[in-house]
């Protein structure tokens, strides 16, 4: 598909830079009231996860998963404004928890990761046996990753029902993203990133000691030695590296067979090089790649206090296939 360097998204004048735009809605987005029911779903492994969902008035076209981004969970404002916008096109919402991040700590001694795709699996067969026909995956940042990740890596196991999908700022490439966290400058946010993820190694602590030993714990201050120590050994990579190389998307999204918008802004502090697909997104007849100049990762604001610009245009993209 043709790629867009430059989408519908233009910066307010008061609000300029990757970082600023990064940090505003966390300060400003205000989270829409959005009814929900939460609902436990099993997995084949013995363990579960939460999802949230959540209905639309009037007539309903189908169901879109949303997938929150590290260390989110369903009631994060990005999350809850996404869903007031599929709501305006006909869609319940299937907001869904990663392990571990929906309030209750998961069974397994495993957390989850990037690359993670049986969750998402499992939750697309959860909605076909509610009696759901029509499926579209949104996606933010990890979440994003995972869905581009289940999408292309065995495309003949995508129900019919999966029509398509939307996904932002999404680390298409782990290995490099993780060198551009490593960065001094976006020491705050893996400052962020980091304390939550203590907590829940703390919590597992307690179930599964011998796994996450807490020795040194605290000396954490990257995600090649959190990953390396925690994430790849507890979910079977040989390494952090090993890790972020199977687990990216990138090298999965020449499979994707269902019409798929991929927005990175240009400015995302987050993101590497390597996650403007263009030559991929060039050579696919589904994936849409679109690359604004502003946004930030996972920004977009348009207003102090007003909806963000990406949940408009998953409306937009999404409306045409369901």
């Amino acid at each position: 598909m043709p790629c867009v360097p430059v989408a519908g998204y233009h910066a307010p004048f008061w609000l300029r830079g990757g970082r600023m735009q990064t940090i505003a809605p966390v300060l400003l987005h205000r989270a829409p009231a959005v009814s929900l029911r939460r609902e436990i779903v099993e997995t084949p492994d013995d363990d579960f996860f939460e999802v949230d969902f959540s209905h639309a008035e009037g007539e309903v076209r189908g169901v879109a998963i949303v997938s929150h981004g590290l260390e989110g969970h369903s009631h994060r404002s990005y999350m809850l404004g996404m869903c007031r916008a599929l709501h305006s096109i006909g869609l319940d919402c299937a907001l869904r928890n990663f392990r571990g991040c929906g309030g209750r700590m998961n069974r397994r001694p495993f957390l989850y990761h990037s690359g993670q795709t049986d969750d998402l699996r499992t939750l697309v067969a959860y909605c076909l046996a509610l009696g759901y026909k029509r499926i579209v995956l949104v996606g933010f940042s990890m979440g994003g990753n995972q869905t581009l990740k289940y999408l292309g890596e065995d495309p003949t196991r995508v129900p019919a029902e999966v029509r398509a999908a939307a996904v932002f700022s999404v680390p298409v490439d782990l290995t490099s993203c993780a060198e551009v966290l490593d960065n001094p400058s976006n020491s705050l946010y893996m400052w962020y990133f980091l304390k939550t993820l203590r907590l829940k190694v703390r919590e597992k602590h307690r179930i599964f000691p011998d796994l996450y030993p807490l020795a040194g714990l605290e000396a954490i201050r990257t995600f090649a030695e959190f990953d390396g120590r925690y994430t790849a050994p507890l979910n079977g990579f040989a390494s952090a590296a090993d890790y972020w190389r199977r687990a990216s998307s990138l090298p999965f999204l020449a499979g994707i067979s269902v019409p798929t918008l991929l927005v990175n802004a240009r400015n995302d502090p987050f993101l590497a090089p390597p996650c403007f697909p263009v030559e991929a997104a060039e050579r696919s007849a589904f994936l849409h790649l679109e690359r604004p100049e502003e946004g930030g990762h996972l920004g977009f604001v348009t207003t102090p206090t007003g909806p963000l610009w990406l949940e408009a245009r998953a409306a937009e993209f999404l409306q045409d296939y369901i």
